[in-house]
C-alpha cells in the first residue's frame, strides 16, 4: 500500500494467534509558529553555543556517548547501536491485551495520536475484520508499543475507514486530581443559577469544527514583527497581565442573564439594513413582523 507520508512505525498488530502487518503515520502536525533566536543586542549577532568539557574545552560530537550517572561523578556509557540492541518484542509487535469501554478512559491520559493503515493488501482483510469488530462492540483496544526510546501504554480505536492509535500517559505521569481540588467547597449550586447557566451553554452548542479556530496569538506576534520592521513605536500595556478575581463577579445571577442577552443584542446588528425604496408608503414593522436576525457565526 503506496503511501505519500514515511512510516513512523512498522510491525504487527497481534490479537490472539492473528497477527496483522501495519504501518503507523502521526495524524498530527506541528501548526505555525513564531521562531525567535537569542541575539547579543550590541553587536545584533546570534548566540551560539558549543559542546564543552570542563578542562578540556569545545568536543567533537562524534566523541559523545550516552551516559547514566549511576553514582556522582560516574557514568556506564552506552553508544546508539547498544541502545538500539535492547530486546523488546514490542518494538515491533502491538498486542492488545485487553478491551475496555472508550468512556474509561480519562481524557487527561490521551498524549499523541497516529494513523493505522494495513501494511499491504494480504494484511487488509484481517485489519478491517479487527476494525469492525472494535466498532461494533464500542470497545478499545489496550496494549504496548516501544517508539523512539520508550515503551509506551496505546490505545486503538476505529478511524474511518482506518483505526487511530493514541499513545497513553502511565499513572505516575499523571498528577492526581485531589491535591488541586481539594480546597474546592460541597456547596450545590442554586438551581436558578444552574438553569442559566444551562441554558447560555446550550444557547452557544454546536458542532465542533476544528477549522474554526486558530492561534491568534501567532498572527498578534507576526503584527507586532512587522510594526517593528518598519519602525514604528509599540506600546504595550503593563496591566494586561493582572489576573481577574471572582469578586468582580458582584452578582452572579445578573451577569448570567447579562451573558444570554448579550448575543442576541449582537444577533440584530448585521439585519438592520438600509431597506430599498419602495413607492408607496407602508406600515412601520412591529417586532412580530420583521423576520428573525440570521445566526452571526462567532469564531471562539
Amino acid at each position: 500500500m503506496a503511501m505519500a507520508a514515511r512510516a513512523y512505525w512498522q510491525g504487527q498488530i497481534r490479537l490472539a494467534l492473528v497477527s496483522i502487518p501495519v504501518e503507523i503515520y502521526p495524524a498530527t502536525k506541528s501548526s505555525a509558529s513564531i521562531a525567535f533566536h537569542q541575539i547579543h543586542e550590541p553587536s545584533g549577532k546570534r548566540v551560539k553555543y558549543e559542546k564543552v568539557v570542563p578542562g578540556i574545552g569545545p568536543v567533537d560530537r562524534d566523541e559523545i556517548l550516552k551516559g547514566f550517572e549511576y553514582e556522582k561523578g560516574s557514568y556506564v556509557l552506552l553508544d546508539e547501536k547498544e541502545i538500539e540492541g535492547v530486546k523488546l518484542e514490542s518494538k515491533k509487535t502491538l498486542e492488545l491485551t485487553q478491551f475496555v469501554d472508550a468512556h474509561e478512559i480519562d481524557a487527561i491520559y490521551f498524549e499523541k495520536p497516529y494513523y493505522v493503515v494495513p501494511a499491504d493488501d494480504l494484511a487488509e482483510e484481517a485489519f478491517v475484520v479487527l476494525r469492525e469488530a472494535l466498532r461494533k462492540t464500542r470497545k478499545v483496544g489496550l496494549g504496548q508499543l516501544a517508539l523512539r526510546g520508550r515503551e509506551y501504554a496505546v490505545s486503538l480505536k476505529p478511524c474511518g475507514r482506518g483505526l487511530v492509535l493514541e499513545t497513553l500517559r502511565y499513572a505516575d505521569e499523571v498528577n492526581k486530581a485531589a491535591s488541586y481540588f481539594r480546597e474546592i467547597g460541597d456547596a450545590t449550586p442554586d438551581d436558578d443559577l444552574l438553569d442559566l447557566a444551562t441554558t447560555l451553554i446550550e444557547k452557544k452548542s454546536g458542532k465542533f469544527d476544528a477549522s474554526e479556530f486558530h492561534d491568534r496569538y501567532v498572527d498578534a506576534l507576526r503584527d507586532l514583527i512587522e510594526r517593528k520592521k518598519k519602525g514604528r513605536t509599540v506600546k504595550t500595556d503593563e496591566h494586561d497581565d493582572a489576573r481577574p478575581k471572582g469578586a468582580n463577579v458582584v452578582d452572579l445571577m445578573a451577569a448570567l442573564k447579562r451573558s444570554l442577552d448579550k448575543p442576541a443584542a449582537a444577533e440584530e446588528k448585521p439585519a438592520a439594513k438600509k431597506a430599498p425604496a419602495r413607492k408607496t408608503p407602508a406600515k412601520t414593522a412591529t417586532a412580530e413582523d420583521k423576520p428573525a436576525p440570521k445566526r452571526a457565526r462567532k469564531r471562539a
